[in-house]
């Protein structure tokens, strides 16, 4: 039996993921070793309860030095203006990690709201914020991980970005890591001296469990190991639990590297088809290719998700 069985096995013993995704992913992933990279989306500038921003995003990049790795935060601009967020940025350029494009306000581009030349000013009046940091870099992640929900937006907005010469910041491996930030917060407001050691397994075996189904779809899909980009946001939970993450993916033999590094794999040349456009790459390139649809669920990730198992378990 080989250890991802093992480790999914015991995940499922925990509430931790279900029979479709065991089945699929036990008879998909061979005993070799993985790898991915650290990103962070949105950069909040909000305290939490003891922990204020200086202190929980200071740990945060801590993590990330201890582990000697270097990460991207895709900063949405809307709270970057102010002496806090002007902070964050500052912090993560001086630290040496890249600062990449998240819009400025964080709008759904899947919304009939949000038109096209919308959503073009929200990252011109975003990179106008970012531009200047020593460390940018010319990606671009989708709020949301919505793409567009006609076939003129999605072509037209990929071809303004490549007009601007700007990449598509994808994610292979997408999970709920956020929702899982809010409820830990929630229970700080009720009790600021909370055990949070389950909230820890929990996103632990979480993201490691959404890894592996995420490897095995693009394992597939492709017959090779690629370098996974992990899709996390700047918060308290991976302010706390960053480190043990690390640890607990290179337990299970996981290989870690810098984000830059990952993105170098030919897979993020790959354009999906679907309409609408989104969600992680691999789950877009694995739904463009008709071959996995009792594997996949829309929206690929969502508290909906989680929600009953962190219920079941008091968190």
């Amino acid at each position: 039996m080989t250890k991802p069985f093992i480790l999914l096995l015991l995940a499922t013993a925990c509430g931790l993921t279900n029979s479709v995704d065991l089945k699929f992913q036990a008879q998909s992933i061979p005993a070799v070793k993985s790898t991915l990279a650290f990103t962070f989306d949105d950069g909040s500038i909000n305290d939490f309860g003891q922990y204020k921003l200086e202190t929980w995003n200071q740990r945060l990049l801590n993590h990330l030095k201890k582990n000697k790795l270097k990460a991207i935060l895709f900063s949405a601009g809307a709270n970057k203006s102010s002496p806090k967020g002007k902070y964050v940025l500052n912090s993560w350029n001086d630290a040496g990690h890249l600062i990449a494009n998240h819009t400025f306000s964080h709008v759904n581009f899947n919304s009939n709201q949000v038109s096209l030349e919308d959503f073009k000013l929200e990252l011109t009046k975003n990179d106008s914020l970012i531009k200047g940091y020593a460390h940018y870099t010319p990606y671009f992640r989708f709020p949301y991980l919505k793409e567009g929900d006609t076939k003129e937006k999605v072509e037209e907005f990929r071809a303004f970005l490549k007009q601007k010469k700007c990449r598509n910041g994808h994610v292979t491996i997408d999970a709920s890591d956020w929702y899982i930030d809010a409820r830990l917060t929630e229970r700080l407001k009720e009790n600021p001296k909370a055990d949070l050691i389950a909230y820890r397994t929990y996103y632990k075996h979480h993201l490691l469990n959404r890894a592996l189904y995420y490897d095995s779809l693009a394992y597939q899909l492709t017959k090779r190991r690629i370098h996974h980009v992990l899709l996390l946001h700047h918060n308290l939970a991976a302010a706390l639990f960053l480190d043990d993450l690390i640890k607990h993916f290179k337990a299970n033999g996981w290989d870690v590297i810098d984000a830059d590094q990952a993105y170098k794999d030919k897979i993020y040349a790959a354009v999906p088809t679907t309409i609408p456009a989104g969600e992680s790459l691999i789950w877009a390139l694995a739904k463009a290719s008709g071959q996995f649809e009792s594997v996949l669920r829309y929206p690929a990730e969502d508290e909906a998700y989680e929600k009953p198992r962190m219920d079941k378990l008091g968190l």
